[in-house]
């Protein structure tokens, strides 16, 4: 066949390029291959290649899960499970393999699938069905007043409330279920002592018990009822938690011991036993006495901080201070539709309910406005003193006599201790009388002119930031 030049010159060029392409398509798998192999030393064998097979993470396990989770949060969950009635346990903290198993029995009863690890929602429906049950029995921590002892009440199924140099009781009116917290002397004191001594009463049969050095706990059946006790010691100081309830109300109750345990505190540190130590973040209760924002309050309450705030309101300023007395006077600006209490004087002789917004923390949060009956006492002075105490965040609220009448401001103050160890410490709260109130705000040239009764509609929670 014969070609002409031009066929013949564009075969030959093709020819070229198809050659040049493969050296270098050649030389670039030669270039990546020498990157990809180690240089050998003469004298040497290559090492083989080790490869190292990709295996799948492994599945944490339900304690690692709960492991992970903040101190806070463990003590919440606990405590939650114990309120819905799957754990039944000291509320530590502390992950376990109870605590992982009251998880899935939690699950299972809700009919999902027993991982031991709470998804969100999970949590969130565990969370609220535990508030609710708090509710329900009106749970709150409160200080017992003649020894500073915290315990935490379920104040509804336990209203009534007596207190003497011994200690106090709390009861149903019907005396189905009891709360004592009791004190007393007693040479040489020993848990194991201690828990011998509780089983002694007639009719008292105990099927569990726990001695740990510092504490003793004892339950069972005492006639028709079953008890619960919890004591411990400082020095020759006995201090003891009994619980009775009918075996009626077990599934009521079982789960509020739980709680009562973990709350009670026999001893609190600090000069200031029977009170919470300064927070960072307080809260009290403020009175409006005035159209234009003048409010009256504790003066603790509102002692070093660096800002106030009245809920609903804003900033407030504090304007000035009875250091004697204990009073506060707060102002807010631009505030409408306050509805100040009358402060015209009633006459309380015996008992005052005390109003106010209690703690945050007692109430799930919340900043519900809540009445606490308590019983008046002399004292060597014009206030008088509160028995029980009450609740933290009530200091600053009015006291109301039986006539719808205001009487006086209550304030919680720290308990003094000081004079021989016989005696009973002093009152750790008391009312200022209405007349002491009412000349505080006449020397601030404060207009006390409310008209309102309604001490729920004038009262204010009092927010103190501190450092």
């Amino acid at each position: 066949m014969c070609l002409n030049g031009i066929a013949f010159n564009g075969l030959v060029g093709f020819v070229m390029r198809s050659m040049l392409a493969a050296t270098l398509m050649f030389a670039a798998a030669t270039g990546a291959h020498a990157q990809m192999t180690t240089p050998q030393i003469p004298g040497t064998k290559p090492k083989p290649v080790q490869t190292v097979p990709i295996r799948p993470p492994a599945t944490q396990t339900p304690s690692a899960t709960a492991d992970a989770m903040a101190q806070a949060e463990r003590l919440s969950l606990q405590s939650d499970l114990a309120w819905v009635g799957q754990y039944n346990g000291a509320i530590t903290g502390d992950v376990s393999a109870r605590l992982v198993n009251a998880i899935k029995e939690y699950q299972k009863a809700k009919g999902g699938k027993p991982t031991g690890v709470l998804n969100p929602q999970e949590r969130a429906a565990l969370a609220e069905t535990a508030r609710k049950k708090q509710d329900g029995v009106g749970w709150k921590i409160v200080t017992e007043p003649t020894s500073g002892a915290r315990l935490g009440i379920p104040s509804k199924l336990v209203p009534q409330q007596a207190s003497d140099a011994n200690g106090s009781k709390w009861t149903s009116p019907t005396g189905t279920v009891q709360v004592q917290l009791s004190r007393r002397k007693e040479a040489n004191p020993t848990a194991a002592k201690l828990a011998e001594l509780e089983k002694e009463p007639s009719g008292r049969k105990v099927d569990y018990t726990v001695v740990k050095p510092d504490f003793f706990v004892l339950s069972g059946l005492q006639g028709l009822k079953k008890f619960y006790i919890r004591g411990t010691f400082r020095g020759d100081e006995v201090r003891t938690m009994t619980i009775l309830y009918d075996q009626a109300t077990e599934n009521t109750v079982e789960p509020v011991v739980i709680a009562m345990s973990s709350a009670f505190n026999a001893f609190p540190s600090g000069p200031q036993a029977g009170l919470p130590p300064r927070k960072t973040v307080e809260y009290g209760t403020g009175l409006v006495v005035s159209d234009d924002g003048a409010i009256v309050t504790d003066r603790l309450v509102t002692d070093n901080c660096l800002a106030i705030t009245i809920t609903g309101y804003g900033s407030a300023d504090r304007l000035a201070e009875d250091k004697e007395r204990g009073l506060a006077l707060l102002h807010i600006y631009g505030a409408r539709g306050l509805k100040p209490f009358s402060l015209a004087g009633g006459a309380a002789k015996t008992n005052v309910d005390v109003v106010g917004i209690a703690d945050p923390q007692s109430q799930g949060g919340a900043a519900g406005v809540s009445s606490t009956k308590t019983a008046l006492a002399p004292v060597p002075s014009s206030d008088s003193m509160l028995s029980p105490p009450p609740a933290v965040g009530l200091s600053g609220g009015p006291a109301i006599d039986g006539n719808g009448k205001f009487a006086g401001i209550a304030l919680l103050k720290p308990a003094m201790v000081a004079g021989p160890a016989t005696s009973v410490p002093a009152s750790q709260a008391v009312m200022v009388s209405a007349e002491t109130v009412r000349d505080f705000l006449k020397a601030n040239e404060v207009a006390a002119n409310g008209t309102s009764t309604d001490a729920k509609a004038a009262v204010v929670r009092v927010i103190c930031v501190r450092k």
